[in-house]
């Protein structure tokens, strides 16, 4: 490995999987504020959107995952922009 490019501040985090309320801990880096207590002692938290504990390649079945009605604002905010809306709007 090349010396003085990996970061020194490893330290212990909880990861959260927002979709199932799964955690695990591990040591990273990454900066967040939230805190999370586990055992008594407080850690960094981290959340995530999906881990192993929810992804349909470890669990083995599919699971449909809408976080906050993503796919809702998705389809409102691109529903202008869309050429089969346009003629749908049209036709009425």
């Amino acid at each position: 490995m090349k010396k003085g490019i990996h970061p020194e501040n490893y330290r212990m985090v909880v990861f959260k999987d927002v979709s199932n309320d799964e955690t695990f801990m591990t040591r990273s880096c990454t900066p967040t504020k939230d805190t999370i207590e586990v055992d008594g002692q407080e850690y960094p938290l981290i959340k995530v959107e999906i881990s192993n504990t929810s992804h349909p390649f470890f669990t083995g079945k599919m699971k449909f995952v809408d976080t906050a009605g993503r796919i809702d604002k998705f389809n409102k905010k691109f529903a202008k922009f869309s050429k089969f809306s346009k003629k749908v709007d049209s036709e009425e």
